[in-house]
């Protein structure tokens, strides 16, 4: 059974920077598996934000967060990284980790980011 707890989150100015983690316990992911960081904003639905393949480290980010965001991963420790500079208001949300496709079973509480002046 995987479990991802998602941390990282909080308050910040626009402009500012954060850098969320997803630690995933239960399973090692195989060499297949892409990993996702999905947000969802008030009164929106959730999408995907970010993902990256386990094995060769390839990553695809959504237009709105290119050259802002940059996703990661440490193979060994299990986790995935994501780290959001040049913050906007509109990036304000809850954001996830999941694998990509997501699975329904793997949604965790996610972590809170809220980007305000």
């Amino acid at each position: 059974q995987v479990q991802l707890v998602e941390s990282g989150g909080g308050l910040v100015q626009p402009g500012g920077s954060l850098r969320l983690s997803c630690a995933a316990s239960g399973r090692t992911f195989s060499s297949n598996y892409a990993m996702g960081w999905f947000r969802q904003a008030p009164g929106k639905e959730r999408e995907l934000v970010a993902f990256i393949m386990w094995s060769s480290g390839g990553t695809y980010h959504t237009d709105s967060v290119k050259g802002r965001f940059t996703i990661s991963r440490d193979n060994a420790k299990n986790a995935v990284y994501l780290q959001m500079n040049s913050l906007k208001v509109e990036d304000t949300g809850v954001y996830y980790c999941n694998s990509n496709p997501p699975r329904s079973e793997f949604w965790g509480k996610g972590t809170l980011v809220t980007v305000s002046s």
